[in-house]
């Protein structure tokens, strides 16, 4: 008889891919939108020297409402919607790399670990250039800027249009560095983001299957694994918001050096300067995560084949 406890993992063999595809969209676009603020909130403490602007997540939050309204809170989400496109390549690196693994190895950590990595490393390849642009977006405010880019008008408290502010900032960029802007941070990226992506999904698989001895047999398996993700994300984020704090600054600020950049935070700043945004990136990682992980464990379930659905258990 089959233990209740045991979690079924679905694998890419498994799944419709039309219904995967089209159902991952959607839902990544409404987690996007719930979570960006705390994105735009996380980049801005990263960025600041200090506590000059802000004091915290709810002082930027506050701040940031009072002077540009809801608005400001959505500043380069247009942009950042690209981004779309490089989440789906994620699972779908993630889910071939776990099959190609496999064939090697049936441990569900060694899978994760290698699968979550080589996501990564394809997702950045086409994130960076969005990140860039987006960010720059994002340091746009009324009175002093915060980044190296200001929009023709912001300074005065123009309106400008979106797409017009976009235009403008890769203009300066392409002035300012070249094409190799676009790219800028892309090391500390991978060095953030590879570590993040390979802890996160062991962690995740750790958190879900030593809560299924710990929960009652009866419990849905979608429940622990909604509290696994939040846990995953939060151990994942401790472990590289330093490398966050110093991939921002490198991209927002025009930094050529990793190793420079860290010794200039730990010069002005001291250790916490690497702590900088932690709050904020837990934040918005805890209801995305749960989000994402209810989301992808049940887009997963909705895109089995038809002749899987009554050999699984819930």
């Amino acid at each position: 008889m089959e233990d209740k406890r045991n979690i079924q993992i679905i694998e890419w063999e498994h799944l419709d891919k039309k219904k995967f595809y089209v159902f991952g969209v959607a839902m990544t676009m409404m987690i996007r939108v719930s979570v960006y603020p705390f994105t735009l909130i996380r980049t801005r403490l990263q960025v600041q020297k200090g506590k000059s602007l802000y004091h915290g997540t709810f002082d930027a939050f506050i701040k940031i409402l009072r002077a540009d309204g809801v608005t400001g809170l959505y500043r380069g989400f247009l942009v950042n919607t690209f981004t779309l496109i490089s989440g789906q390549c994620y699972v779908t690196t993630y889910e071939l790399t776990r099959k190609f693994v496999a064939d090697y190895s049936q441990s569900n950590t060694v899978k994760s670990l290698v699968a979550g990595g080589s996501a990564s490393l394809v997702a950045q390849s086409i994130t960076v250039p969005i990140d860039v642009v987006s960010q720059h977006l994002m340091m746009q405010r009324k009175g002093e800027k915060m980044g190296r880019f200001q929009v023709c008008g912001n300074s005065e408290g123009q309106r400008v249009v979106a797409f017009g502010q976009t235009k403008d900032i890769i203009r300066q960029i392409l002035r300012t560095d070249g094409l190799r802007g676009f790219y800028r941070g892309y090391v500390a990226s991978l060095l953030t983001y590879i570590p993040n992506s390979a802890v996160w999904w062991p962690f995740y698989h750790f958190y879900a299957e030593q809560l299924s001895y710990l929960c009652p047999k009866e419990c849905p398996h979608i429940v622990f694994q909604a509290i696994s993700g939040p846990l995953a994300a939060a151990t994942a984020s401790i472990l590289t918001n330093p490398m966050d704090v110093i991939r921002t600054r490198v991209q927002v600020e025009g930094k050529n050096s990793i190793i420079l950049t860290f010794r200039q935070l730990m010069a002005e700043e001291g250790p916490w300067g690497l702590m900088k945004g932690l709050s904020a990136r837990i934040i918005s990682a805890t209801p995305s995560t749960i989000v994402i992980v209810v989301g992808y464990e049940s887009l997963k379930k909705l895109s089995l084949r038809p002749e899987l659905v009554d050999s699984r258990h819930w």
